[in-house]
C-alpha cells in the first residue's frame, strides 16, 4: 500500500508537469502572438510539441498507474491534439517492472481467503506479463477445480497492491488539471476536458475490476457463440474477486508473429481479413467490442489445439464450419470494452452509406448525427472537400493510391486538413472506443498483410446497407404507390355523390372553426393598421413640435388612440379555438 507521502508527492509531480506546460504554451500560443511575434511562436511549435510529448511519456512510465493509460488514451485523441504528440503517445506501452512476488502472493491470499498452495496446484512465480494495473501469473487448478472445468492450466491475473489508491490520486490530478483548462475559452470551445476525465475515470474504474472483466468475458463469448471464428477464455470463478481474476489459459500464436504463422501452415493475410471482419462484426452486428485490440490479447488458435469441447461446438454448426479456416481467433483481457448504442449505430450506418455512395453532402450530415460536428458548425467548405474527395479518389484502395502523384496527395491532405481546422470538430464521448479499436485494427492488419486496405473489409457492411436502404425505398415507394392508386380507384364515386349532393341543392359547407379564424384575421388586420397609424401620428408629432408645438402636441395625444387600439383590441374578447 502506498503510503500518504508518496501520493502526496505523485500528486503534485503530475500537477507541476502540467501547470510547467500549461503556462509554456500560453506564452507561446498566445502573449507571443498578441505582441506581434506569431511567426517566432510558430517556427519552433512542431518540436516544442514533441519535446512536451516525449517528457509525457518518460513521466508515465516512470509512474506508471494511470498515467501510461492517459498517453495511451490521449494518443487516439486526434480532434483535441496536434499531431506531434498523438504520434509520439501512439508508441506507449505498459512499460512497468513487475510487483515482486512476495505482494502478489499477499494480496491473492487474502482476495481467495486461502494460501496459493490450496487454491491451486501449482503457481509460477515468474508474471507472464506486467502491467501498469496488474500483472499475470500462470497456474495449475486444484484437482476439484481442475474436474469441475475440464482443463488444468490457468492464466492468473491479480491486481498490483495499492493500484486503488494510485488511480485515485491519478484522477484527482486529472479533474485539477481539466478544471484550469476549462478556464481556457480556447480549449473549453473545442472540448469538454472534465467531460473527458469523467469518461476516463468510468473505463478506468471498470478496468481495475475483476468481476467486471470476468463478465464482460462471457458477454463477450456469448456473443459468438457457435461461431468456429472466435473464441474466448472461460472464467473461473471459484478463484475469481474483484481483484484476483482466474482464466483457462488459452495461449497461442501472438496475433502479430508473422514467422510462427507461416511456419503453422496459416496464412498472415488470411488472417488479417478475418481479424477485420470480426471486429466489424462487434461494432455494427453486436454493438458490443473489444476496445483494446493489440497484438498481446489477440491469439491465432490452430484448430487442433483446441479441446474437444470447442470442436464440439463446431461441428454443432456445420454451416459455419464448412468455412471456417483451420485457426480460431481467440480474444482475452475483457477490461476494456465498449457498446455502441442504437442511435450511434444507425448515425454510424449512415455514415458507411454515405461513404459507399460517394456522397460528400450525405456525409457532412452523417458526421452531424454522430456529433463529430457541433450544430452551428458551417459545413459548405467541407462537403465541398468531401465531393472532390471522392471524385478524385473515391474508387481508389491502397495500391491505386500508391500511383498518384505524392504532391497531389500531399496538396489535398493540406487542404483538406485546413478545412477541418477551422471547423468546431471534436468525438463524441461514446466515439473514442471506437476510433480505439479500429485504430488499432487496422494498424495490426497492414502489419499482417502490407496491402490491405481496411476499406475492403467494411465495404460489404456498406453495401449491404446501401441495398437495404434502397430495398426499403422502394417499399416505401410501393406502399405508396397502393395508397394513391386506392384512392384514385375510389375517386370517381366519391365525385358523383357530390355532384348528386350539388344538383339537389344539398351542399352544404360549415366549418365553425374556419369562421372563428377569419374573424381573428379580420381583428389582427385591425391592430397592424392601428400600429401603422400610431407610427405615423407619433413621428409626425415629433417632427412638427420642431415648428408648430400646438399641432405637434396634437397629433402626439391623438396618436395615443390607434396605439391603445393596436394594444388591446381583441384581448377581451373571445378568443375561440386556436
Amino acid at each position: 500500500m502506498p503510503d500518504v507521502g508518496n501520493t502526496r508527492a505523485r500528486y503534485r509531480r503530475i500537477l507541476r508537469f502540467a501547470a510547467r506546460y500549461i503556462i509554456q504554451t500560453w506564452w507561446f500560443e498566445i502573449v507571443l502572438p498578441r505582441f506581434g511575434l506569431a511567426r517566432v511562436a510558430a517556427r519552433g511549435r512542431a518540436a516544442r510539441l514533441t519535446r512536451i510529448a516525449e517528457r509525457f511519456h518518460v513521466l508515465a512510465v516512470d509512474l506508471g498507474g494511470l498515467m501510461i493509460k492517459v498517453g495511451q488514451y490521449l494518443s487516439s485523441r486526434l480532434d483535441v491534439l496536434p499531431p506531434e504528440i498523438t504520434r509520439e503517445l501512439a508508441g506507449l506501452q505498459d512499460e512497468v517492472p513487475p510487483v515482486p512476488f512476495d505482494d502478489i502472493r499477499r494480496l491473492a491470499e487474502v482476495e481467495l481467503g486461502v494460501p496459493l498452495e490450496r487454491a491451486y496446484a501449482s503457481f509460477d512465480p515468474t508474471p507472464v506479463a506486467a502491467a501498469s494495473l496488474g500483472q499475470a501469473h500462470r497456474a495449475r487448478l486444484s484437482p476439484v477445480d481442475a474436474a469441475d472445468m475440464g482443463y488444468d492450466d490457468a492464466v492468473v491475473k491479480v491486481q498490483r497492491p495499492g493500484i486503488e489508491v494510485i488511480v485515485d490520486v491519478d484522477l484527482a490530478a486529472l479533474r485539477r488539471v481539466a478544471g484550469w483548462l476549462s478556464r481556457v475559452n480556447f480549449v473549453s470551445k473545442r472540448v469538454d476536458l472534465p467531460a473527458l476525465v469523467e469518461e476516463f475515470a468510468t473505463t478506468s474504474l471498470e478496468e481495475i475490476d475483476y468481476v467486471n472483466e470476468a463478465q464482460n468475458a462471457e458477454r463477450f463469448a456469448a456473443s459468438f457463440a457457435g461461431d468456429a471464428r472466435v473464441a474466448a477464455p472461460e472464467v473461473v470463478w471459484e478463484r475469481t474477486t474483484r481483484r484476483v481474476l482466474t482464466l483457462a489459459d488459452v495461449t497461442a500464436i501472438k496475433i502479430n508473429d508473422r514467422a510462427a504463422l507461416i511456419a503453422a501452415g496459416i496464412d498472415p493475410k488470411a488472417v488479417a481479413a478475418q481479424f477485420a471482419t470480426v471486429m466489424f462484426d462487434q461494432l455494427f452486428r453486436d454493438g458490443y467490442f473489444h476496445a483494446d485490440p493489440h497484438p498481446g490479447n489477440i491469439f491465432v488458435t490452430p484448430v487442433g489445439a483446441l479441446s474437444g469441447e470447442t470442436d464440439a461446438a463446431a461441428s454443432a454448426s456445420p454451416a459455419a464450419s464448412l468455412d471456417a479456416p483451420a485457426w480460431q481467433l481467440t480474444f482475452i483481457d475483457f477490461g476494456m470494452m465498449g457498446q455502441v448504442p442504437d442511435g450511434l449505430r444507425q448515425a454510424l450506418q449512415q455514415l458507411m452509406i454515405a461513404v459507399a455512395a460517394r456522397d460528400g453532402k450525405r456525409l457532412v450530415e452523417a458526421f452531424r448525427s454522430v456529433g463529430f460536428l457541433l450544430p452551428t458548425a458551417e459545413t459548405a467548405e467541407l462537403e465541398r472537400a468531401m465531393t472532390e474527395l471522392f471524385a478524385r479518389f473515391g474508387g481508389m484502395g491502397f495500391a491505386e493510391l500508391a500511383q498518384v502523384d505524392e504532391r497531389e496527395l500531399r496538396r489535398f491532405a493540406i487542404e483538406f486538413g485546413e478545412v477541418m481546422r477551422t471547423l468546431p470538430f471534436q468525438l463524441p464521448e461514446n466515439f473514442l472506443l471506437i476510433i480505439r479499436a479500429m485504430s488499432l485494427t487496422s494498424g495490426m492488419c497492414s502489419s499482417l498483410d502490407p496491402e490491405f486496405n481496411i476499406w475492403d473489409a467494411v465495404e460489404p457492411y456498406a453495401a449491404q446497407l446501401l441495398r437495404d436502404e434502397r430495398g426499403n425505398l422502394v417499399q416505401a415507394l410501393g406502399r405508396e404507390a397502393v395508397s394513391v392508386a386506392g384512392t384514385a380507384w375510389r375517386l370517381p364515386q366519391r365525385l358523383d355523390k357530390v355532384v348528386d349532393r350539388i344538383e339537389q341543392g344539398r351542399l352544404v359547407a360549415n366549418s365553425p372553426r374556419i369562421e372563428q379564424r377569419m374573424t381573428r384575421l379580420e381583428r389582427t388586420a385591425g391592430r397592424i393598421v392601428s400600429a401603422v397609424i400610431f407610427v405615423g401620428l407619433f413621428l409626425g408629432g415629433i417632427l412638427l413640435r420642431v415648428d408648430d408645438s400646438v399641432w405637434g402636441g396634437i397629433l402626439l395625444g391623438v396618436s395615443v388612440i390607434p396605439l391603445l387600439h393596436a394594444v388591446f383590441a381583441g384581448a377581451f374578447g373571445p378568443r375561440g379555438p386556436r
